[in-house]
């Protein structure tokens, strides 16, 4: 048993927007003009994270520290990571970018990547414009504090996916397999899909599949929303993989990177177990535009059920300074 480890948390915020029409991880949604990621923030240092990480394209940054990171409190040690459509990738590789007129970065597996030299220590990653719940960063990080550098037993928040859809349109989830494990004890994930178009049908859902006959899912599936608690080990074994993929899709406009995919692939290799640690929370985030709407709802609704304060910071302590990203700051990393 690891003594308890430093952990942080990874957050990728470089996402285009293109559905919700903007940069939706700035977008105000709390009663005090709070972004999703920073309630991600507020729950994260509760539970017990030490440190962030933001994964944003350059062109980004410094709106991104200007709208969002001069907000959170200056006691987060706090840095930012650069994602590109190039990064990582060789000559050949941005020469059959261009010819293809790629503009979009390879994904959410590629953005783990581009944050490895900002993480020593077990992570966490989740998506800036999710909303969670506060238990599932408990979960994740009471795993990840037991958990050493090197280690390969990572894990994942569980959800269900009738609690993860959207009114408003089609969404991506990852299904699981799951095998169950002892009784009490959380069972290992044995594989994941990404499904990139799941939507309501009747009384449950259907992946829609642009080859081949759509999938029926009842709704209690066990899906992943790219909260992954995982350890620098993971670097290592997933640039390899990137590259292969790249070998294969460097002249693609649209093919992406898939971090589900990524672990899906260690996993049936040997290589890393994925404890799936279920959960019930309610999920909701930002696809669509009509999503603001709900989101703020739902927020207003946790705040006047005494879930968090308003502000959700205290305005009276000292504030960021402004450019700044926080004790340790590194800056830009590329």
């Amino acid at each position: 048993m690891h003594p308890v480890m430093k952990t942080a948390l990874l957050v990728l915020a470089a996402g285009s927007g293109s559905r919700f029409g903007g940069a939706k991880q700035a977008e105000p949604l709390g009663p005090a003009g709070e972004t999703i990621l920073e309630y991600s923030i507020h729950d994260a240092m509760r539970a017990g994270f030490d440190e962030a990480v933001f994964l944003v394209r350059a062109a980004a940054a410094e709106d991104f520290r200007e709208r969002v990171l001069r907000r959170l409190p200056a006691s987060l040690r706090a840095r930012i990571a650069i994602q590109e459509p190039e990064s990582l990738c060789g000559a050949e590789d941005r020469a059959a970018m261009r010819a293809s007129g790629r503009a979009k970065p390879w994904g959410t597996g590629q953005a783990l990547l581009c944050a490895a030299s900002e993480l020593d220590s077990p992570f966490a990653i989740v998506n800036a414009d999710d909303f969670y719940g506060r238990e599932s960063f408990r979960l994740v990080h009471d795993f990840l504090a037991a958990r050493g550098p090197g280690d390969r037993e990572w894990c994942m928040a569980g959800y269900r996916l009738r609690n993860t859809a959207s009114a408003r349109g089609a969404v991506s989830r990852g299904i699981c397999r799951i095998t169950r494990g002892p009784a009490g004890e959380p069972g290992l994930l044995a594989s994941v899909t990404e499904e990139p178009a799941i939507e309501a049908a009747g009384p449950g859902f259907v992946a829609l599949r642009p080859e081949g006959e759509p999938a029926a899912l009842t709704g209690d599936e066990t899906v992943s929303m790219n909260f992954w608690g995982l350890t620098p080990a993971v670097f290592g074994r997933a640039l390899p993989l990137f590259r292969a993929f790249l070998d294969g899709n460097r002249g693609s406009a649209k093919a992406e990177f898939y971090l589900p995919a990524l672990v899906d692939a260690l996993v049936s290799r040997g290589e890393a177990s994925v404890r799936v640690l279920p959960t019930e929370a309610g999920w909701f985030g930002l696809t669509y535009r009509g999503d603001a709407g709900e989101a703020r709802e739902r927020l207003a609704a946790l705040v006047s059920a005494g879930e968090y304060p308003s502000p959700l910071w205290d305005r009276a302590a000292p504030g960021r300074p402004e450019g700044a990203s926080g004790p340790g700051d590194t800056g830009i990393a590329r």
